[in-house]
């Protein structure tokens, strides 16, 4: 018997944990197999106490992720039930959780799932040949990790909207030039960027880092005046604890 491959690999050196989608023939399409693995890979991120830093990617040349995998529509027992267990199994509220710093490396297609995993990351480093693009409502769908709210709080309202009713083709450029991205490089040059983004993370205060993660995530909600006050108290929290 043929075991099943993972579709989620993980790794630590250093102080840094990789994180890779690993269904290249497929480039990375998002199923639930790797829905589940990445759920139990991103605990074991928070968990590992080697890990300071992590890095998600998705493996081969194509792209980083193509979206979900439409040939799993339909197999569920119902779409109740299907929504029961992605609440269950909150993948996406649990990388809001993450206390530790996350880059995404993306390269190729980042479509959908792939955008909208890009969106919780920390960082966002992509190559120049990537492209970008939200086509769920074009396919009869409603993204359902987390897009309608995370690219409205990245790249603005009207943006977000533009990419999520039209579901036309951002290149990397101009998803830099939106926000949508935080670095743009050549094919050649992400993977030194990546290691050099990484390893200001690493060599930064855990605790610091961490606690201004938290401060930016918490009160995106709130207003200035109560993020001012949760920002004071937290600051002092911190400093106090690395004197």
């Amino acid at each position: 018997m043929t075991s099943i491959e993972r579709s989620i690999l993980y790794s630590c050196n250093n102080g840094i944990a990789r994180i890779t989608l690993n269904r290249p023939n497929h480039i990375n399409a998002f199923n639930i197999q790797m829905r589940d693995e990445l759920y139990e890979t991103l605990r074991l991120f928070n968990d590992d106490s080697l890990a300071e830093v992590g890095i998600i990617e998705g493996s081969g040349l194509k792209g980083f992720c193509s979206g979900a995998d439409l040939t799993e529509f339909g197999t569920a027992p119902s779409q109740i039930i299907a929504r029961n267990v992605r609440w269950e199994r909150d993948l996406w509220g649990l990388f809001l959780k993450l206390d530790k710093p996350i880059v995404a490396k993306l390269h190729g297609y980042v479509i959908g799932s792939g955008v909208e995993i890009a969106s919780l990351c920390d960082v966002r480093i992509s190559s120049e040949n990537s492209v970008f693009k939200m086509p769920e409502v074009a396919l009869g769908l409603i993204p359902a990790a987390g897009g309608t709210q995370t690219l409205s709080r990245l790249i603005g309202q009207p943006l977000a909207m533009d990419m999520l009713v039209t579901g036309r083709l951002i290149k990397s450029q101009e998803a830099l030039k939106i926000g949508l991205i935080d670095y743009c490089v050549s094919s050649n040059e992400v993977e030194n960027m990546v290691n050099k983004v990484v390893n200001i993370l690493k060599n930064n205060n855990n605790v610091l880092t961490r606690t201004a993660k938290h401060l930016v995530r918490e009160s995106l909600d709130l207003s200035l005046e109560q993020g001012m006050r949760i920002e004071s108290v937290k600051a002092i929290a911190a400093l106090t604890y690395n004197q």
